[in-house]
C-alpha cells in the first residue's frame, strides 16, 4: 500500500489519499439471502452512498476555492453509515419519529433527503459553502429536515434522550401536543469517549425512556486511531449496567452461513479473537494475501476444518466474506430493528467498516480522505453513476423509485399549529422585603407567579441537578410538586417537621437530575425546543451553582445554536459566597455570558429588578425570534431602599423600562453634575452607594449606575455604530450623555473586563475593580477586600481618577 498527496497549489494544505484496494473487492455485495425488498434497499444503500461521497467530491474538487483553504469532509463516516441509514429511512421510520445523525455523515442523511424529494438538487454542490449543506446537521441553517443539531461529538447523541423526556414532560402538561414516536441517535464509536454520553445514560430518568433508541456505527476506527478490542466489551457492559437493551449487529448473513457449515465454527473463532488491528489490515490486503492472513496463527486449521473452508473459497470470494458484517446488511439490520425493546432504551452496536465501498475502505488514515478523480469514476462505475451527471434520482417506475415515493408518504409531517406565550404581565404587584438577596427573591418571585399569572406559570418548568434546596427553589416545588417517569412513594410525607414537600405527582412541574450541569443544561434546551418541535411551548428554567456554568458552557452553547431557548440561573455567586472557598467562588461568569449569541445576560442588584427582567426574558422564550437568558444572582442580603425606587407610577414605569433595557441612574443629581462615575453590578450595589456618599463627604459629586445586565450596555454601545435589527437602544446614552463626560469606577463581584467597554462609551478615564484572583475562604468583606471591590477601594479609585 503507498500513500500520495494532492498538489498543494490545490488543496492549500497537503491532504493525504489512499490508493485503492481492487475495485472487485469494493463491490458492495448482495445480502445472500436478500429478498427482493431487501435488494430494493440495497440498490438504494449504493446511490446513498454514491451520493454522499459525490456531495464531498463536488465541494472539493468541483468548486472553486480561492482562499486557498481546503473544504474537507467525510466520505469514510458517511460511507460506513448508509447501510444503517438506508435501512432505518425506508423500513423502519415514521413520521413521529425523530433522528439525531452522528456529525460526519451529514451527507449521508442530505443524500437520503434528497432522493425524499426533501432537498432540492441546487443544494447538493453547496456543502461547507455559505447558505448551502451545513458541515455537519444543523436543524436551524440547513435547507433540508435536520431533526438534531450534531457536530460537537457527544451532544448531538444525548439531545434525543433529552427530546424523549421533554416530549413526555409536554404531552403530561398539555395532552392537545402532537404524539411522538421514536428518538434515535445515530452515533460513532469513537463517540463513546465523551463524558456528556455516560453523563446522560446513567440518569435515573433516562432508563424509563424506551423510545429511545441509539446504533452506533462500530467501525472501529476514530480520527487518529484504530480503537482497541477490548473496549466494546466494555461499552456493552456499561450500557447494561445502566438498564439498557443491548443489541448487536455483527455479522452478514453471508458470513453467517459459513460459520453454519464444516470448519465454520473455527472460522467464526478467528473471526471472532481477530484484534481489530489485524482485521483492519487484512481490509487493506490484496485478495490473493486473505487466505494466507486469515489463517496465519491458527495451530489446528486442518483438524478444525478451517482450511479447507477457505481453500472453498476464491481468493476474492474469502475478501468479500471477510468484509460481511451485520451493519452493512440490510436483512441483519431490519432483524436488529425487530428486536427492540420499547419498554427501556435501547442501544445497537451494528458493526461495519468505515469507507465501505470506497478505495479507502479501511483504511487506519481514511477520516478525512477523500477520493482522487480516477477513483470517483471507479465508484461510480459500480454505482451505475456517471461522474459528469452525478445527482440522479430512481426513475419513478422502479422499485426503488416507488419505494422512495412510499418512503416520501410516510414520513410526510403535517404542519404543526404553533401555539404562542401571550399575556406575560410586566410586573407582579407584589412588595418584596425590606432586605433580601436575589436568590431568596428567586424562590418568592415563582410562588408569586403562580398566584399572579397562573396560565404563564403553567408552562414554567423549573429543572435542577441535584440543587433545589440550596438555590431557592423549595417554595415552589412545595407548590407544584415533581416531576418524574417513575413515580416513587413518598415516605417523608407524615413528617411534620419537613419543611419541603418531595413528593412526586402527576403534574408536577420540578424535574431534577443527579448532579450533572451537562445534563441540565442539555434538558434546558430541548425542552425550551418543544415549541418549535410540537407547537406547544415551555419555560424552562434551570438553576445550578453560578461557578459551574464553565462546566457547561459546550452543551449549553450547542443548545442555543440548535434552537433552544431556556432561562438559566447561576446562583449563588461570586466571592460573595465568600465562606464556600474558592472551589465556589466564580469571577469569569459575567463576562462569558455577555459573549453568548442569542443570550441576554442579566445580573440584576435588587428584587423589584430581578421580577421585571424576570418577566422580560419570559416574554422572549417559546418563538421563533425569541432567545435565552442568563440570571447570575447572589445569597448576600441588600437593603432594597438603596434602589430609590420611585412611588409615582409614571416615573416607576421609567424605571422599570430602564432596568429591563439595562440600567438605572439611582443619583438624585443629572449626570451633568457627575465629577465621577461609580458604575456597579449586582450585590456590589452595597458598597457603589457606600463609596459615593463617602466621596460626597469628600465635598466630590459621585453619581451611581446600577447595570442589570451589562450585556445589553454593550449591545446598545455596538448598535451606535450600526443599524440594528429592531428598535435601537439608546441606554448607553442615556446613562452616559456624551454631553457630561465624566471619570468611571466600575464595580462588579467578577472578572473587571466585562465592564471595561463602558470606557469607549465617551472616551472617559476609567478603573475598572472586580475579581481576578482565585479566592480562598473567608468573611465576605474580607473577600471584598482581597479582591480590591471593597468600598474603599471604590473610593480609592475615584479619588485616584480625579488627581485628589
Amino acid at each position: 500500500m503507498t500513500t500520495s498527496h494532492h498538489d498543494e497549489r490545490e488543496t492549500g494544505q497537503f491532504e493525504t489519499a489512499v490508493q485503492a484496494s481492487p475495485p472487485s473487492v469494493n463491490s458492495r455485495p448482495l445480502t445472500a439471502t436478500a429478498s427482493p425488498d431487501e435488494s430494493v434497499l440495497d440498490q438504494i444503500a449504493q446511490r446513498v452512498l454514491w451520493l454522499s461521497t459525490a456531495i464531498i467530491d463536488a465541494a472539493n474538487r468541483g468548486r472553486e476555492n480561492p482562499d486557498g483553504v481546503k473544504v474537507g469532509g467525510h466520505q469514510s463516516s458517511s460511507a460506513s453509515m448508509a447501510g444503517i441509514m438506508t435501512a432505518l429511512w425506508f423500513s423502519q421510520l415514521t413520521a413521529a419519529d425523530r433522528v439525531s445523525v452522528k456529525p460526519h455523515a451529514s451527507p449521508a442523511l442530505h443524500a437520503i433527503n434528497y432522493l425524499l424529494g426533501d432537498l432540492d438538487e441546487k443544494y447538493l454542490t453547496t456543502l461547507r459553502s455559505k447558505g448551502g449543506l451545513q458541515p455537519y446537521p444543523s436543524r436551524s441553517k440547513d435547507p433540508d429536515t435536520v431533526d438534531f443539531s450534531t457536530g460537537s461529538v457527544g451532544i448531538g447523541a444525548t439531545a434525543p434522550l433529552w427530546a424523549a423526556l421533554s416530549h413526555r414532560y409536554l404531552k403530561e402538561h398539555f395532552p392537545q401536543a402532537p404524539d411522538a414516536g421514536r428518538f434515535y441517535s445515530l452515533l460513532g464509536d469513537a463517540e463513546m469517549d465523551e463524558g456528556a454520553v455516560w453523563e446522560a445514560i446513567i440518569d435515573p430518568e433516562v432508563r424509563q425512556l424506551g423510545e429511545a433508541v441509539w446504533i452506533v456505527d462500530l467501525n472501529r476506527q476514530s480520527l487518529d486511531r484504530i480503537i482497541p478490542d477490548k473496549q466494546i466489551a466494555r461499552l456493552q457492559g456499561m450500557f447494561a449496567a445502566a438498564d439498557w437493551q443491548v443489541l448487536t449487529c455483527k455479522w452478514g448473513a453471508r458470513i453467517q452461513q459459513l460459520f453454519a457449515g464444516p470448519g465454520g465454527a473455527a472460522f467464526e473463532q478467528r473471526m471472532t479473537d481477530m484484534p481489530n488491528e489485524e482485521y483492519q489490515r487484512i481490509l487493506r490486503s490484496h485478495p490473493d494475501e486473505v487466505p494466507e492472513r486469515v489463517l496465519a496463527g491458527v495451530a489446528d486449521a486442518e483438524e478444525s476444518g478451517l482450511r479447507a473452508l477457505v481453500e472453498s473459497l476464491t481468493p476474492r470470494e474469502l475478501a468479500e466474506v471477510v468484509r460481511d458484517l451485520g451493519g452493512h446488511d440490510i436483512s441483519q439490520l431490519m432483524a436488529t430493528f425487530d428486536r427492540i425493546d420499547d419498554t427501556r432504551p435501547t442501544v445497537i452496536f451494528a458493526y461495519t467498516i468505515k469507507g465501505r465501498g470506497l478505495a479507502t475502505e479501511g483504511h487506519p488514515n481514511n477520516h478525512a480522505a477523500q477520493l482522487t478523480e480516477s477513483q470517483m469514476h471507479e465508484l461510480a462505475e459500480i454505482s451505475g453513476m456517471s461522474l459528469e451527471d452525478p445527482w440522479q434520482r430512481f426513475p419513478d417506475d422502479t422499485p426503488a423509485g416507488q419505494l422512495c415515493a412510499a418512503t416520501r408518504e410516510r414520513l410526510r409531517r403535517q404542519p404543526i399549529e404553533q401555539t404562542r406565550i401571550e399575556g406575560v404581565p410586566e410586573a407582579l404587584g407584589w412588595s418584596h422585603k425590606a432586605v433580601t438577596s436575589t436568590q431568596a427573591t428567586l424562590g418568592r418571585f415563582l410562588s408569586d407567579l403562580k398566584r399572579g399569572a397562573p396560565e404563564i406559570a403553567d408552562r414554567v418548568v423549573t429543572v435542577s441537578p441535584d440543587v433545589a434546596t440550596s438555590t431557592n427553589l423549595g417554595g415552589w416545588i412545595n407548590k407544584t410538586g415533581v416531576w418524574s417517569l417513575a413515580g416513587r412513594h413518598d415516605w417523608f410525607s407524615d413528617d411534620r417537621e419537613r419543611v419541603l414537600k418531595w413528593q412526586e405527582v402527576s403534574g408536577g412541574q420540578h424535574i431534577e437530575l443527579g448532579i450533572a450541569e451537562v445534563n441540565l443544561v442539555s434538558l434546558a434546551g430541548e425542552l425550551g425546543s418543544t415549541f418549535s418541535r410540537w407547537g406547544q411551548p415551555l419555560i424552562p428554567i434551570g438553576v445550578m451553582y453560578d461557578p459551574f456554568i464553565n462546566r457547561a458552557l459546550e452543551p449549553w452553547h450547542f443548545g442555543m445554536y440548535a434552537g433552544g431557548q431556556s432561562i438559566m440561573i447561576g446562583t449563588p455567586s461570586g466571592v460573595s459566597l465568600a465562606p464556600e472557598g474558592g472551589a465556589h467562588q466564580s469571577f469569569n461568569t459575567p463576562s462569558v455570558t455577555l459573549e453568548v449569541p442569542e443570550l441576554v445576560s442579566w445580573e440584576p442588584a435588587f428584587a423589584q429588578d430581578l421580577e421585571w427582567t424576570m418577566l422580560e426574558a419570559m416574554r422572549a422564550i417559546g418563538r421563533p425570534d425569541g432567545h435565552s437568558a442568563y440570571f447570575r444572582l447572589s445569597t448576600r442580603p441588600v437593603d432594597q431602599s438603596i434602589a430609590g425606587l420611585p412611588e409615582d407610577p409614571v416615573l416607576l414605569e421609567r424605571r422599570r423600562e430602564q432596568v429591563v433595557a439595562g440600567g438605572y441612574r439611582i443619583s438624585d443629581h443629572p449626570a451633568s453634575e457627575d465629577q465621577v462615575t461609580l458604575v456597579g453590578v449586582g450585590a456590589m450595589m452595597t458598597e457603589v452607594v457606600g463609596a459615593a456618599r463617602k466621596l460626597e463627604s469628600f465635598g466630590i459629586r459621585a453619581g451611581v449606575v446600577c447595570l442589570t445586565s451589562p450585556d445589553l450596555l454593550f449591545r446598545s454601545v455596538q448598535e451606535r455604530h450600526r443599524v440594528a435589527a429592531g428598535q435601537r437602544s439608546a441606554i448607553a446614552e442615556a446613562l452616559f450623555p456624551p454631553d457630561s463626560p465624566a471619570p468611571l469606577v466600575t464595580v462588579l463581584d467578577g472578572h473587571p473586563h466585562t465592564l471595561a467597554f463602558l470606557a469607549g462609551i465617551r472616551g472617559d478615564r476609567t478603573i475598572n475593580l472586580g475579581v481576578t484572583s482565585f479566592g480562598q475562604a473567608s468573611s465576605v468583606q474580607e473577600a471584598y477586600k482581597l479582591h480590591g471591590i471593597d468600598e474603599a477601594s471604590i473610593v480609592r479609585a475615584g479619588l485616584d481618577l480625579l488627581g485628589r
